[in-house]
C-alpha cells in the first residue's frame, strides 16, 4: 500500500512498511525510511508506483483552470476529494484527486486552508484585491529586473532622476529602485555612489558630499524664512574708535579692539563683542532658527550661516559704522601692561576698520615688530596689544618660546579651482586675537560664576575637553574658567552665554536659571551639531587636498611620518596611512609616490618611496 501524505507544508508519497494506527513507518522511493502521523494521510494507493504517481498528480494539477474551479467550487467549506469529484463529474481517481488537492494547496489567493484537506474559497472582493496586488507585484518585479539591467550597463533608469537624493542619502529598501541598485552593486562589485557616477549620475563629487551634509543636517534646505526685522534697543555711545582684525572671507564680525591713553598714563583696552543677543529674544522665530542650526558652517570655498544675512548685517561690527557692542574696558598699567581693573558695559560704537589677515600680515610680524616699524594703519595700537598679548600669555603659565610652531592652512576655491596657502599659527596677529579672546571670555565666565548665573562652560582636566555648566579650570589654556562668549554672530551657545552677561550687568532675572533644563538641551544639541560640522570641515577639507594633488599633477611628495604608518603630507593638511612604509621613528622625513585619488570615499593611493632623513623628538 502506498500513501499521499503532506509534510513541512508539501506532498510526499511513501510505501507503507507499518501501520500503527496513529503512526505510520513508510518508504520514500529514494530509500529512505520515515516516521509519520496518520492524520497527515491524504490519499492512500496502490497503482501507480511511487513516482509515477506523483508525476501524474502534477501534471494533472498543472492542467486544472484555477480560476474554473474557484467559481466551481461552494460558498461553505468543502474537503478537496469532494470537489475532485464535482470538478471531474466522476469518482476522482488517486492521481486526480491528488492534483486537485495540489492545485488547491497552491493558490491560497483562491482557497483559504481550514484543515487537513480542507478549504473555503475567497470572498470575490477579498480575491480581486489578491490578484490586484499580485499583478502589482508582477509589474514590479518586472521594473526592478528592468532597472537592474539598466544599471549593470552603467545606464540610469529615467525614474531614478527625480529620486536620487532619496536613493543615494537615505535609501528606503523597500522600493524597488533600492532593491534594483542593491541588486545591481552586488552584480558590479562597485558601491551605490560609485555605480551611480559610472551612470552620469553624479557629475560632482564635491555636490555629492555636500548633498550628504545636507540631507542629514539640514533637510529642509539652507535657505531662511521670512523674518521680521529685528532691532536693537538705545545704547550709549562709546568715545572709542575700534578696529577687527579677520580673514578677508569673513562677513560675520564679532569682535573688534580699541585702546586709549587715560589721564593717568595708563591704557584702556577695549575689547567689543558684537550683541545679537539684544535683537534676538529667547524663544522668538530668529532664536528658532539659531538654536535649530547652533553654528556656522564652513567648508572650503563657502559657509551656511546661522543666523539670516539681515541679523547678520544688524550687528556684525562693519567698518564706517556705529554698531551695538558688549564691550570688556581694561585699565592697563603703562609700564609693567598689568590689569588694574575692569568694566565691562552695552554701548554703540563706532567700528573705524575692518583689518584682514592677508593685508595685514605683511606690516604687522615678527620682523617688522623687531624692526620697530611703524609706518601702517593701526602700527601704534597693534604693537602695545601685542606686548599685552604676550604678557597675557604668560600670565597664563604659557612660553612661547617652548610653543610648538604649528600651520595653519586656507582655502580659497574659484571656478572650481582650490589654492591652499599656509600661515604659522601664533604670529603676532593670532597671538594678538587669539589673548584678547581667552581674556573676554575667562572674564565673562567669571562675572557670571560670582554672581551664581548659569552660563556654558569649556573646561579641561587631564587633557579631556568637556561642556559644562558649571566653571571649572581649563588646564589646557590655564584660566580658572573659560566659556565661550564671542562669536555669538556664529556660536548659538556664546549668544546664550552673551543673554546671561547682559542680565547680570543691567541686574535683571536671566534668561535661563541654573539647572534650567532649556540650557542643558542646548548643551547636549551644540556639543552634537558642532562636531558634526567641525567632522564634515575636515572631510571637505581632505576632499580639497585630494583635488589639489590632481589638479597641480603631484607625482611624489614629502611628508613627516606622525606614527607608525601615518604622515602629514608637505604643504597640504592631508593626513594619510602609507601601508608600504616601513616601520619608522616619528618625524622621521620621507617620499611618497601619489597614485590615483578615489574622490567619493576619499581614498588616496599612495606608495612608500625612500626616507629622506630621520630624526627623533
Amino acid at each position: 500500500m502506498n500513501i499521499f501524505y503532506e509534510e513541512d507544508g508539501g506532498f510526499k508519497v511513501g510505501s507503507v512498511l507499518a501501520d500503527n494506527t496513529t503512526s505510520l513507518q513508510v518508504e520514500s522511493a529514494s530509500g529512505k525510511r520515515s516516521k509519520i502521523k496518520s492524520a497527515n494521510v491524504m490519499l492512500r494507493f496502490s497503482q501507480p508506483g511511487l513516482s509515477e504517481f506523483l508525476a501524474q498528480a502534477e501534471a494533472i494539477a498543472a492542467e486544472i483552470d484555477v480560476g474554473f474551479l474557484w467559481e466551481t467550487c461552494p460558498p461553505e467549506e468543502f474537503s478537496f476529494d469532494a470537489l475532485a469529484l464535482e470538478y471531474f463529474g466522476h469518482a476522482p481517481s488517486p492521481a486526480e484527486a491528488a492534483g486537485t488537492l495540489i492545485r488547491l494547496h497552491g493558490a491560497p489567493m483562491y482557497f483559504y486552508k481550514k484543515g487537513k484537506g480542507h478549504y473555503k474559497a475567497a470572498p470575490p472582493d477579498a480575491l480581486k484585491a489578491a490578484l490586484a496586488s499580485a499583478e502589482k507585484k508582477r509589474l514590479q518585479a518586472e521594473q526592478q529586473a528592468r532597472y537592474v539591467e539598466q544599471l549593470c550597463v552603467f545606464t540610469l533608469p529615467p525614474e531614478f532622476a527625480e529620486q536620487l537624493k532619496q536613493i543615494l542619502y537615505k535609501p528606503d529598501r523597500n522600493t524597488i529602485e533600492v532593491k534594483a541598485l542593491e541588486a545591481a552593486c552586488a552584480a558590479t562589485h562597485l558601491s551605490p555612489a560609485h555605480l551611480l557616477q559610472r551612470c552620469g549620475a553624479l557629475p560632482s563629487t564635491q555636490d555629492f558630499h555636500l548633498q550628504r551634509f545636507l540631507c542629514e543636517s539640514f533637510p529642509k534646505g539652507t535657505g531662511f524664512p521670512e523674518i521680521a526685522p529685528v532691532s536693537c534697543p538705545e545704547l550709549p555711545l562709546g568715545a572709542v574708535n575700534a578696529f577687527s582684525i579677520d580673514d578677508a572671507t569673513t562677513t560675520e564680525i564679532d569682535d573688534a579692539f580699541s585702546l586709549e591713553k587715560l589721564d593717568n598714563g595708563n591704557w584702556r583696552v577695549g575689547i567689543h563683542i558684537a550683541v545679537p543677543a539684544l535683537g534676538v529674544e529667547p524663544g522668538a522665530p530668529v532664536d528658532a532658527i539659531a538654536a535649530q542650526r547652533l553654528s556656522t558652517v564652513y567648508m572650503p570655498g563657502d559657509k551656511i550661516t546661522m543666523l539670516p544675512e539681515p541679523v547678520v548685517q544688524a550687528f556684525t561690527l562693519s567698518a564706517d559704522q556705529v554698531c551695538p557692542a558688549l564691550s570688556l574696558y581694561l585699565e592697563v598699567a603703562a609700564d609693567s601692561l598689568e590689569i588694574l581693573g575692569s568694566e565691562s558695559r552695552l554701548e554703540r560704537l563706532h567700528v573705524a576698520a575692518n583689518l584682514r589677515h592677508d593685508t595685514l600680515e605683511p606690516l604687522f610680524n615678527e620682523d617688522t615688530i623687531a624692526a620697530a616699524r611703524n609706518d601702517y594703519a593701526y602700527a601704534e595700537e597693534l604693537l602695545l596689544l601685542w606686548r599685552f598679548a604676550c604678557k597675557l600669555e604668560a600670565m597664563r603659565g604659557k612660553s612661547a618660546d617652548n610653543s610648538v610652531q604649528q600651520v595653519d592652512y586656507n582655502f580659497h576655491v574659484e571656478n572650481d579651482h582650490v589654492t591652499i596657502t599656509q600661515r604659522k599659527r601664533g604670529s603676532p596677529i593670532d597671538k594678538v586675537v587669539a589673548e584678547l579672546m581667552i581674556l573676554v571670555n575667562s572674564t565673562w565666565g567669571k562675572l557670571l560664576a560670582d554672581h551664581d548665573v548659569a552660563g556654558i562652560y569649556r573646561t579641561q582636566n587631564n587633557g579631556k575637553v568637556k561642556m559644562s555648566t558649571v566653571a571649572a579650570p581649563h588646564q589646557g589654556l590655564g584660566v580658572a574658567q573659560y566659556m565661550w562668549s564671542s562669536s555669538p554672530l556664529r556660536r548659538y551657545v556664546d549668544m546664550v552665554n552673551q543673554r546671561q552677561i547682559i542680565s547680570v550687568l543691567r541686574g535683571e532675572t536671566p534668561a535661563y536659571a541654573r539647572n534650567d533644563a532649556t540650557l542643558f538641551a542646548i548643551l547636549r544639541d551644540f556639543d552634537v551639531a558642532y562636531t558634526l560640522y567641525n567632522d564634515f570641515q575636515r572631510q571637505m577639507e581632505r576632499y580639497w587636498c585630494l583635488r589639489w594633488l590632481g589638479q597641480e599633477k603631484v607625482a611624489h611628495s614629502g611628508a613627516t611620518v606622525l606614527r607608525e604608518n601615518l604622515v602629514r603630507f608637505d604643504n597640504i593638511p592631508l593626513v594619510q596611512r602609507i601601508p608600504s612604509m616601513p616601520e619608522l621613528l616619528p618625524n622621521t622625513r620621507v617620499t611618497l609616490e601619489i597614485g590615483s585619488a578615489d574622490l567619493i570615499d576619499l581614498n588616496l593611493d599612495c606608495r612608500f618611496v625612500s626616507i629622506q632623513e630621520a630624526q627623533t623628538v
